[in-house]
């Protein structure tokens, strides 16, 4: 006959068992899941540059290597005026691009107040990959992409020009909601392998200060990934996303349990919360998981995303926090 000791022993050993089998069904279900790539971007110009990306998820390319190939397509498409070659001005005349990108090891580069070169992600690419840092700036990262062997260009096309001799005439710095003079292209990634990657990249603020960056270069606030968890980006006026620290808030809520969605909902609440005069400014949040779950919210309506499931790759508008 056992004794009560070797009764429960075994009871323990029967219940880790149990607990390691139901452990191992719930990996298999979420490996399910998580298999099959997925990319998520921001506004209209996400759509093309989705289909870009994905093209690489399909031939079982790496999520960081699919949104460095995405983004690059409105960096150097002239009729984007927000981001890359095409790109409005500051006050001064000079197009300056601020860049950032981040892979599934939380390695990651940024550029900031970089003139002259059309594709600003892929010089911070090299800046995590060449060097022991994570950002470059102005004169610095521009002699740094150089040296990589990027090409010097003018970045400001006649059609930029024209717009920012008009605006010249009365000089009234006034960002209006949801046009896209100020709007970023933030773009998620996951892979075949369900690993995660995000790339971020725009021209910034049309007419703002020279020398001013956003939120776009910086690790954390206009994007951030976690490959445990899942990863966010950001889009609309810089200020309050830095302030807020949105991306790395967003995954650190999923930490916390939140779906995608619930993330980003609370971190533009909290941007709302903290925000006198948030009826004149947007804000919009991307966020996925590791599931492939995603998330979308705003502070206005008119926020837009592109969402490509590997079949089909469509624009879907966001939710808002004013009705």
């Amino acid at each position: 006959m056992a004794t009560r000791r070797e009764f429960i022993k075994k009871g323990m050993l029967a219940s880790a068992a149990a607990s390691a089998l139901i452990s191992a069904k719930a990996d298999r279900g979420s490996s399910t899941i998580e298999q099959g790539p997925m990319v998520i971007s921001t506004w209209n110009f996400g759509k093309e540059a989705n289909d870009a990306a994905m093209s690489v998820l399909l031939k079982n390319g790496s999520a960081l290597d699919a949104v460095e190939t995405g983004v690059r397509v409105p960096e150097g498409d002239p009729k984007v005026d927000s981001v890359g070659y095409g790109g409005l001005p500051d006050r001064d005349g000079h197009v300056t691009l601020d860049a950032c990108i981040m892979d599934h090891n939380g390695q990651c580069g940024s550029v900031a107040f970089l003139e002259h070169i059309m594709h600003p992600i892929s010089v911070a690419r090299k800046v995590m990959e060449k060097t022991p840092h994570v950002m470059l700036v102005g004169e610095g990262a521009l002699k740094f992409a150089l040296d990589q062997g990027f090409k010097k260009e003018d970045l400001l096309t006649a059609d930029a020009e024209k717009a920012w001799k008009e605006w010249l005439k009365k000089s009234e710095y006034k960002p209006v909601i949801n046009f896209e003079n100020h709007d970023t292209i933030g773009m998620l990634a996951k892979d075949m392998n369900g690993n995660l990657s995000g790339a971020c990249t725009t021209s910034g603020l049309a007419y703002k200060m020279h020398g001013r960056i956003g939120d776009s270069p910086i690790i954390g606030a206009a994007l951030f990934v976690d490959n445990e968890i899942g990863c966010a980006t950001a889009t609309g006026h810089g200020e309050y996303v830095i302030k807020n620290v949105g991306g790395f808030l967003i995954v650190e809520l999923m930490r916390q349990g939140l779906s995608p969605q619930k993330a980003c909902e609370k971190a533009i609440a909290r941007i709302v919360k903290k925000t006198k005069n948030y009826m004149d400014i947007q804000v919009g949040f991307l966020a996925m998981n590791k599931k492939g779950e995603t998330g979308a919210f705003s502070i206005h309506k008119g926020f837009v995303y592109a969402l490509h499931n590997g079949n089909e790759n469509k624009l879907f508008d966001a939710g808002y926090y004013v009705k």
